[in-house]
C-alpha cells in the first residue's frame, strides 16, 4: 500500500530519496527504479499533479514545500496540469523491465501519460512523413523513367521514319524520270535497194 513501504531506509531519508524522484519524473517525463520505488513514486507523482490542477495559491505552496525545484513547479501548473485536465486520476504508468543485472532487483519505468502520447503522436507524425516521402520519392524516380522510356521510343522511331522517308523519295524520283524520258524516235524504213543482176545480158536488157 503507498506510503506504508519502509524501503530500508527512516523516515528523512525515504522522503528526501522520493522527493527527488517526484521531481525528475515531473522534469523529464519517466523514471527507471524498482518497482517498490516507482509504486510510492507513482503516488505522491499523482498527488502533485492533483494540486497543480486546483491552482490556487494555496496548492503552489504546497507544491513548493514538496518538490525541491522550482522550475518544475512552474512545469507543474503551467503544462502538465493542463494537459491532464480532462483525466480524473491514472496520470502516470508503470512498465515492468526485468530483473536488474547484478543483485536480480525488479526494474520498472514510470512514465507520465501526457508524455507518452506526446511520443505516440511523434512516432504517428514521423511515420506519416516517412511514408510522403517515400511516395514522392517513387513519383519522383517515375518521371524520369518515363522520359527514358519515351526518348528510347523516339530514338527507335526515328530510324523508321527515315526508312520511310528515302523509300517515298526513291518512288518520287523513280516516277520522275519514267515521266521526264524522251520518247524514241520513229524508225524510218528505207527502200531496199534493188539487188543487181549477175548476169550481163539482163543489165543490157
Amino acid at each position: 500500500m503507498p506510503g506504508t513501504r519502509k524501503l530500508g531506509r527512516t523516515t528523512d531519508n525515504r522522503m528526501a530519496m522520493l522527493r527527488g524522484m517526484v521531481t525528475l519524473l515531473l522534469e523529464n517525463g519517466k523514471v527507471d527504479t524498482t518497482v517498490t520505488r516507482a509504486k510510492e513514486v507513482r503516488s505522491l507523482a499523482e498527488k502533485m499533479i492533483t494540486l497543480g490542477k486546483k491552482n490556487t495559491l494555496a496548492a503552489r505552496r504546497q507544491a513548493f514545500a514538496f518538490i525541491t525545484k522550482e522550475d518544475v513547479v512552474k512545469k507543474l501548473f503551467d503544462q502538465i496540469a493542463p494537459e491532464n485536465a480532462g483525466r480524473n486520476g491514472g496520470y502516470t504508468a508503470v512498465y515492468r523491465l526485468g530483473p536488474r543485472r547484478g543483485d536480480g532487483a525488479e526494474m520498472a519505468r514510470i512514465l507520465l501519460i501526457s508524455e507518452l502520447e506526446k511520443a505516440e503522436a511523434e512516432k504517428k507524425a514521423a511515420k506519416k512523413r516517412a511514408a510522403k516521402k517515400k511516395t514522392s520519392g517513387k513519383s519522383a524516380a517515375k518521371a524520369p523513367a518515363a522520359a527514358e522510356e519515351k526518348a528510347e521510343a523516339a530514338t527507335e522511331a526515328a530510324p523508321e521514319a527515315e526508312a520511310v522517308e528515302t523509300a517515298a523519295e526513291t518512288e518520287a524520283t523513280e516516277t520522275a524520270v519514267e515521266t521526264t524520258a524522251p520518247e524514241e524516235a520513229p524508225v524510218e524504213e528505207t527502200p531496199a535497194e534493188e539487188t543487181v543482176s549477175e548476169n550481163p545480158a539482163d543489165a543490157d536488157k
